[in-house]
């Protein structure tokens, strides 16, 4: 891999050649979870993956992530348990969240765990003398620096796409009890947190495309528009009635 990039001197920006590719591979990022575990992902295609990840932009340029690729069966059989019984124990809390069946994360032939280090939040803006504006200042830079990790993530997810695999960002993992399984599983120091889990791999059953909010329906102009805002009300009447269908039908079957 090469850090040198290519420009051109000047751009035609009623192009939309290079837009266009991207959108391809942006609409058809289709998650699954349930993957052909016969196949083996070429070394190549995780080294591509992660090139991608680290052009991603983060606060104070400290690129706070790490990523482990898992390719030992034994592992990813590991990690896919703790999640069946993680779900076992929300089911027994009545959490009523429709969790999917993680039995597929043992199936991925792709695996990549994404870790950070908190201790970059010193890298942002921060005061450090205990006060409740130090305390503010430190929130805020722990956003930034999940943020950071989110985007080196999202770039890894559009580039196992644009190799044409489906994806899995498996989120449930920020618990203490996640963490005390993961990482001596990994060899993650204790310093360092693990955040995500990245699957991906061809499908073993044909995906759908998830219902997506039009681009009218999250965007206002110079101020916000008030037509958007729900009530508390209307968040727990989509949550109760739609929340399911939005992550398991089709769009062409959220309604």
């Amino acid at each position: 891999m090469t850090d040198e990039v290519s420009l051109p001197v000047t751009r035609n920006f009623e192009d939309r050649s290079r837009y266009d590719a991207l959108m391809d591979v942006v609409a058809n990022r289709m998650t699954t979870r349930a993957f052909d575990s016969a196949y083996v992902v070429p070394r190549e295609h995780y080294e591509m993956i992660l090139d991608a990840a680290r052009h991603a932009p983060s606060g104070a340029n400290a690129q706070p992530w790490h990523f482990i690729v898992v390719t030992e069966q034994a592992l990813k059989d590991r990690i896919a348990e703790y999640f069946r019984e993680e779900q076992t124990h929300r089911a027994k809390l009545h959490m009523k969240f429709p969790t999917p069946d993680y039995r597929g994360l043992a199936s991925a032939p792709g695996m990549v765990v994404v870790a950070t280090d908190f201790r970059w939040v010193k890298a942002f803006p921060t005061l450090n003398d205990g006060s409740e504006l130090a305390a503010m200042y430190e929130q805020n830079a722990e956003r930034i620096l999940l943020q950071s990790v989110a985007a080196a993530t999202m770039s890894a997810h559009l580039a196992a796409a644009a190799l044409g695999y489906n994806v899995w960002w498996v989120t449930a993992i920020g618990q203490k009890k996640a963490q005390q399984a993961m990482k001596p599983l990994l060899g993650v120091p204790e310093e360092l947190s693990v955040i995500d889990i990245m699957c991906f791999g061809p499908p073993s059953k044909v995906p759908y495309k998830r219902w997506k909010k039009s681009v009218d329906e999250i965007t206002s102009w110079n101020q916000f528009d008030r037509s958007h805002f729900m009530t508390d009300a209307e968040i727990d009447e989509w949550v109760a009635t739609k929340r399911h269908k939005a992550l398991y039908r089709d769009a062409q079957n959220v309604d």
